[in-house]
């Protein structure tokens, strides 16, 4: 299917989009949400066929203030629509073959990655995505060799002091979860992790998780409480081994891939969620796929992360979070849901309200326990992004 753009926006256009919106920002009050960055980020995936241009989008998560992006490759459009917005970004790049060859990842480094440096921030090398939690036994042998000589060739350009390298796995890897403290990763997996988090300890790049509440909830939804999954008030669940009381999965998640790494002897690397979410949408037996449960799970999750909060295992490590995903992808496979996760539609309107009373993120990375912080995203802010895009 042919691919269909939106038109550019013109610099008058998006100046004076600009206006409006600290303009309606200014009249409630609320500047900072104009010019505090938001403290998540988001994947912005490209598997459809309607996506606006990227200069849009470099507009769009400039006026949301959105300053993390992760891609799913290092696609040059999008480096360079971005160029000298301070946006950071993961690229990615699955092509595990070719990258074991030293000689073929510095030549990508040197082409893909490289030229766009420094003006468009990369912070992130992705090698492969979801490698272990698959049935390919070559690749899981050749992604460390990768990893290892995409760092090489970052260290022979001279670039391992702005990018680091590591690669995105399923939660599945674990072998258990619960209770958190136990978390281990599968037995079948060890000759693989534990060289791997070798080298995450030895470059000091974070351990990346794709964890995602919703596949719990739809594999079981008499059995896993739906407030549990939405960090919606619930009694919570404690953790027999260490008297921690969890409020949600996704920080029961962490903390078992914490608890996991620490069986291997690993206490020295970081956590962060690469990739989660909830579909707006979905077939008829994907249980708690609607609007309602998508707007109060990311809704809820923004909320947290703008207080800074940490899991209870690790209370003073804010959680770090991709969301998933900026917009509905009308070409992915699968079920109905996988095309459903964006917040934005592809001509810029949201998918849902995620707006809050309250006040805006702040700019302190940190919050005392008893600030309660929250988004203000009025819906007069998703008419102007609706017509940002026309």
């Amino acid at each position: 299917m042919a691919r269909v753009e939106l038109g550019t926006v013109s610099s008058s256009s998006s100046s004076l989009f600009g206006l409006l919106l600290l303009s309606l920002l200014s009249a409630t009050g609320v500047v900072s949400a104009a010019t505090a960055p938001l403290k998540f980020g988001i994947n912005y995936g490209q598997i459809a066929n309607n996506l606006p241009h990227p200069t849009q989008v470099s507009g769009l998560l400039q006026s949301l203030n959105v300053n993390r992006v992760k891609l799913y490759d290092a696609d040059p459009a999008v480096l360079t629509a971005f160029a000298g917005t301070g946006v950071e970004f993961i690229v990615g790049n699955e092509d595990l073959h070719n990258l074991t060859d030293a000689r073929k990842a510095r030549a990508w480094v040197a082409q893909q990655v490289q030229p766009f440096l420094p003006a468009t921030r990369v912070t992130c090398i992705t090698v492969g995505n979801e490698v272990l939690s698959g049935k390919d036994t070559a690749a899981m042998q050749s992604l460390l060799p990768a990893m290892q000589a995409v760092h090489q060739a970052l260290v022979d350009l001279g670039l391992d002091g702005q990018v680091n390298v590591s690669t995105a796995h399923s939660v599945n890897i674990l072998a258990s979860s619960y209770p958190p403290s136990a978390g281990a990763f599968r037995e079948e997996l060890a000759q693989y992790i534990q060289p791997l988090l070798n080298f995450h300890a030895e470059v000091g790049s974070p351990f990346l998780i794709n964890a995602y509440p919703f596949f719990a909830y739809k594999a079981d939804p008499q059995s896993v409480p739906l407030p549990y999954v939405l960090f919606e008030p619930n009694p919570g669940v404690r953790d027999p081994n260490t008297n921690l009381t969890y409020d949600n999965m996704l920080y029961a998640q962490i903390d078992a891939v914490y608890a996991a790494m620490e069986a291997m002897g690993h206490t020295d690397i970081s956590v962060r969620i690469s990739e989660t979410g909830w579909p707006s949408k979905g077939d008829d037996d994907e249980a708690g796929a609607n609007v309602q449960n998508a707007a109060a799970y990311n809704g809820n999750l923004m909320k947290r992360i703008a207080m800074g909060q940490g899991t209870p295992l690790k209370p003073d490590v804010p959680v770090d979070v991709f969301v998933f995903a900026l917009f509905n992808e009308d070409m992915k496979p699968g079920p109905a849901s996988e095309r459903n996760y964006g917040l934005f539609y592809p001509n810029g309107t949201p998918v849902y309200n995620l707006g809050f009373d309250g006040a805006s993120f702040s700019r302190s990375p940190t919050f005392s326990s008893s600030s309660k912080p929250t988004i203000i995203f009025p819906v007069v802010v998703a008419a102007l992004l609706a017509s940002f895009f026309l």
